[in-house]
């Protein structure tokens, strides 16, 4: 469940620059006691080293982990969530979460009540920060989220949304892709988070595949390499961590690694081919951080564990064969594709041991930190090993910025977070993602002298990424604001009989029909829906919502439409090319294959109208 509506700005303080001087004046006597203030992008490895001599092995042990929290407030949550933080934590708050156990980085999440505006936003991460910085010896937090855009962001409007990966990679523009990570890099930014969980550089060769589909840029590993790169270098240009994900690749599973243990069946030589160029075209571009996946490759290693707890995959493959030194980041720890073997107090170990440096949103944190500080009490893991890591995250938060310049301010957010010209950039992006497939009769661009009322139809899957939705709502009000008189009936992704014979009667008094679609099926009622309001004799414009293979299984469309997303900005983008206001230029990054015959391919990469 995932709370994505924008609420209160909330009404915390803003700390006062006397407040500000005094609680970073610990990091700075341990940074700077001899010589200039740090430069942004310029580590110091020896006073960096100096620094971590002095840390307890307890401070130690609390960087290496970044934890989910409840709330939209550092020390003022909401009683709820409070509750929950002492239910799954311990702790009543995020200061309290950051004195308890030092953590080096803290995870937002939509549904933890962290980011439900930009003041509110910005307003915790500072508090967070005061809190951590207050403490003895205290360092600057890194604050992370998951902003991919497109069906997986945490923070929603007002901020700006961009379409998703694989809407980018059928745009196919890496100027494109460098753009939207500058422009939600710098918001991100603004608002105090300085580590995204983007982009995805898994190669996406499964159509079943259950995790990734349209958060990938496509099947093409040439291809979504260049983008993966071109993305990092917009956000990292723009002071944000980028981190590309998930290595060794997740992109031709069948399992959702969320809830089960997938398998990558791939050779050697064929994940060389198909797997590994995105990650190093990340490298080549210099990521701050990868993330690991929750799943085996036998052929890398075939001990059985999870590529999260491998040292043959991470440490022999990542960081020796590829040459990578950054931050290595776990996939969430509460997600079962890396607790099915082992125990949740062996998983961070066995991740350090494998040459991870940030543990990522254990289910129990006590149970994993204590975990992690008596492996190195015990000898199994030296403090040596601790040190390198800490190391590595310490080098991260330098050339953030954090140890200069920790705060933001109402200001900054004011200034960046989704203002007019990064809004209209979303909609020129979309606008060329948009992928046409099918146009019989040339029925696009749609006439509104000859269809003027047209009916949405179609599938509303709860609205993602903070957008508004529902999508039928979307579109039709985007048809209307183009000059059609639209109305909207939702029904659903499995509609019943009834409720096809309700949109078959209500598209009587339409001209044309549009038809929202979400991962059709073979056996699915909503090809039955499309085939009967197709059967009433209007034409049917059928827009894939998610999956774009959804054409293959709507033959009785006289249009087909991909927009890779249910978001507002790909939503309104794909009204705009019905009406013909823009026209489609989208190519699929993905091959479309046959629903009679799969082996057999019914549209290529590159396929793509226009008018």
């Amino acid at each position: 469940m995932h709370d994505t509506g924008t609420g209160s700005t909330g009404n915390t303080a803003q700390p006062s620059r006397r407040t500000l001087l005094a609680a970073g004046a610990g990091v700075t006597a341990a940074l700077a006691a001899a010589g200039p203030a740090y430069a942004v992008g310029a580590p110091d490895d020896r006073r960096l080293r100096a620094l971590v001599s002095r840390m307890t092995l307890e401070e130690k042990v609390g960087q290496l982990f970044v934890m989910r929290v409840y709330g939209h407030s550092a020390t003022a949550p909401d009683q709820a969530d409070i509750d929950a933080n002492l239910k799954e934590i311990g702790v009543r708050t995020a200061a309290e979460l950051v004195a308890t156990y030092r953590v080096g980085g803290i995870i937002y999440f939509a549904w933890a009540h962290n980011t439900r505006a930009p003041h509110q936003i910005a307003d915790l991460s500072n508090g967070i920060q005061k809190a951590s910085l207050d403490l003895p010896r205290g360092l600057p937090v890194l604050i992370s989220t998951d902003q991919e855009h497109g069906i997986v962001a945490r923070v929603g409007r007002p901020a700006t949304l961009f379409p998703g990966a694989m809407a980018v990679g059928a745009g196919g523009s890496r100027s494109d892709a460098r753009t939207l990570g500058r422009i939600a890099g710098a918001e991100l930014r603004a608002m105090g988070i300085r580590q995204d969980y983007s982009p995805v550089a898994d190669v996406n060769v499964n159509p079943a595949n259950p995790v990734i589909g349209v958060r990938s840029f496509g099947a093409d590993p040439r291809a979504v390499a260049a983008l993966v790169a071109a993305e990092v270098g917009g956000y990292q240009g723009s002071g944000v961590a980028a981190t590309a994900k998930h290595f060794p690749g997740h992109g031709d599973t069948n399992v959702d690694s969320h809830t089960g243990f997938p398998t990558i069946t791939h050779s050697r030589e064929l994940w060389e081919k198909l797997d590994a160029p995105p990650f190093r075209a990340a490298i080549a571009a210099g990521i701050d951080s990868i993330m690991t996946a929750h799943l085996m490759v036998p052929a890398l290693d075939d001990s059985g564990d999870p590529a999260t707890l491998s040292r043959p995959i991470l440490t022999g493959i990542l960081r020796e064969k590829l040459g990578y030194d950054g931050v290595v980041v776990t996939d969430s720890l509460g997600m079962e594709g890396v607790r099915t073997k082992y125990g949740d107090d062996r998983v961070p170990v066995l991740a350090l041991k494998a040459g991870v440096d940030q543990l990522l949103n254990p289910p129990d944190l006590d149970l994993a930190w204590n975990a992690v500080l008596t492996a190195v009490r015990g000898g199994e893991l030296t403090e040596a090993r601790l040190d390198a890591s800490v190391l590595r995250i310490l080098r991260l938060k330098e050339k953030l910025g954090l140890f200069r310049s920790p705060y933001v301010t109402q200001d900054g957010v004011d200034r960046t977070v989704g203002t007019r010209a990064h809004l209209a950039a979303a909609d020129r992006i979309a606008e060329r993602t948009t992928t046409l497939l099918v146009n019989e009769g040339r029925l696009l661009p749609l006439s509104r002298r000859r269809y003027p009322k047209v009916l949405v139809v179609g599938a509303d899957p709860a609205s993602p990424s903070g957008t508004t939705g529902p999508p039928t709502g979307v579109l039709a009000g985007a048809l209307t604001g183009l000059g059609f008189t639209a109305t909207a009936l939702s029904t659903g992704t499995a509609p019943s009989a009834a409720t096809i014979a309700r949109a078959v009667a209500a598209a009587r008094d339409a001209d044309a029909v549009v038809a929202a679609t979400y991962n059709v099926g073979a056996g699915s009622a909503q090809k039955t829906l499309v085939e009967q309001l197709a059967a009433s004799g209007r034409p049917v414009v059928a827009v894939a919502i998610r999956n774009p293979y959804d054409v293959a299984q709507l033959p009785s469309a006289a249009a087909c439409l991909a927009a890779y997303s249910w978001t507002d900005v790909e939503l309104r983008a794909a009204a705009r090319v019905i009406a013909g206001r823009v026209a489609p230029r989208g190519k699929l990054p993905v091959a479309v294959r046959r629903a009679d015959d799969p082996e057999q391919v019914l549209y290529p990469i590159g396929y793509g109208l226009t008018y």
